[in-house]
This record gives structure tokens, sequence and C-alpha cells, in this order.
């Protein structure tokens, strides 16, 4: 469950290093959001050489959290960290790799890009 001022990890090659939540698109009265939602960021750290610039607003598509997923086959998924892909205006992932497992409900939830991106999909 990420609510606004949550930090995050991200998980492609874009450039930054950490995300803080600042809004969660979608609603104006929810203030959880979960796996598959997109939620619109400020950068807080970047890497070297990066096209992004720290303190830049931008959208992300939330891949990983620490909360448990509980599938309808009564299996249950939970990461060990919160991570997001950083979008672009189209919801494409600006990064060319994606890092880490990525959950499998993000290909029902059209975001096929990512899941073809990652190295594991569970």
């Amino acid at each position: 469950m990420i609510q606004s001022q949550t930090l995050l990890k991200v998980a492609d090659n874009s450039g930054a290093r950490q995300l803080m939540c600042i809004r969660i698109i979608g609603t104006s009265t929810r203030r959880y959001a979960k796996l598959g939602d997109i939620i619109v960021a400020v950068i807080k750290e970047v890497g070297p050489n990066s096209s992004l610039k720290k303190s830049e607003v931008v959208r992300a598509l939330i891949v990983r959290t620490c909360k448990e997923l509980k599938r309808d086959d009564g299996t249950i998924i939970r990461y060990d960290d919160n991570a997001a892909v950083i979008l672009d205006q189209k919801g494409n992932p600006k990064g060319t790799r994606i890092f880490g497992a990525i959950p499998e409900e993000l290909r029902d939830l059209n975001f096929t890009k990512i899941v073809s991106l990652a190295p594991e999909v569970l």
C-alpha cells in the first residue's frame, strides 16, 4: 500500500534511483495505491549522467509493494521493497530495462511492454 510521501525504489534504468509518491491517479478519495496503479511522483535521487533531474515530477507505475497481494487461487505474493517504473506521457516505460521481478497481474492491466522487458514474471 503506497500513500502520499512514500519513498519507492526505481525498477528501471531511466536514471532515477528513488521516487516519492505525491498523488494517486484516477481518484480523488482513495488513500492507498496498490500494484498496477499509476501515481505522480517526484524524483528524490538520481544517478550520474542521467537525463532526469532531481525534483522533477513524473508518472510512475507501481510494480512491487511490501504489502502482500492475494490471488484468486489462494497464493500470496509479497516483495521486499516498494518499487515503481517511470512512465512517459503515452504510458510506455522511459527505461529500456526492468530490474527485479514483476507480478503477472500487470499483463492483465495492459502493461505488456513492461512485462516483456522484465527478467522474471511471478
